[in-house]
């Protein structure tokens, strides 16, 4: 596995672990040079403040996939989410967010910024969007909050 599981959110002290499918997905998706962008999104349990991440969906073949431009489309992903929502009784639930970037050390563009925006507004049960970048080298790991906010999360090594 070339991607960190753990992860942290020094302000609030939230965890956010990704289970080994969810990075084999990451890694299965790692944007090469003439990739276009991939991404999908984040399918987990809520335990307290902390999120254990179990599933990431992948690309459909509706979502707009360009070499500097991702935009997930309902079809396919929505119909996951509810699936696995009825299925587990409302325990696994939508977290969040992930998309590829063709950068070795990802950052977000104004647009997943204002993206990110809208779909953390959006949501019904007031909790954080998760909100991860897939890059060449790394992942950038971040919540939005409701109002706007943003905290960067960062390699938790449980020590």
């Amino acid at each position: 596995m070339r991607f960190i599981n753990a992860w942290k959110d020094p302000a609030s002290e939230r965890l956010v672990y990704f289970a080994p499918q969810v990075i084999e997905v990451f890694e299965r998706y790692i944007q090469g040079e003439n990739d276009a962008e991939a991404g999908g999104i984040l399918l987990g349990h809520v335990r307290g403040i902390h999120l254990e991440i179990l599933e990431a969906t992948v690309p459909t073949p509706k979502d707009r996939r360009l070499k500097y431009f991702f935009e997930r489309l309902l079809d396919g992903h929505q119909g996951i989410a509810e699936r696995r929502w009825r299925d587990s009784n409302g325990l696994v639930r939508y977290v969040g967010e992930w998309h590829t970037h063709p950068e070795d050390h990802p950052t977000p563009s104004g647009l997943d910024i204002s993206e990110w925006q809208k779909l953390a507004a959006s949501r019904r049960d007031g909790r954080p969007m998760l909100a991860a970048i897939v890059g060449r080298q790394d992942l950038r790991v971040e919540y939005m909050l409701s109002d706007g906010a943003r905290h960067r999360l960062y390699p938790f090594s449980g020590q």
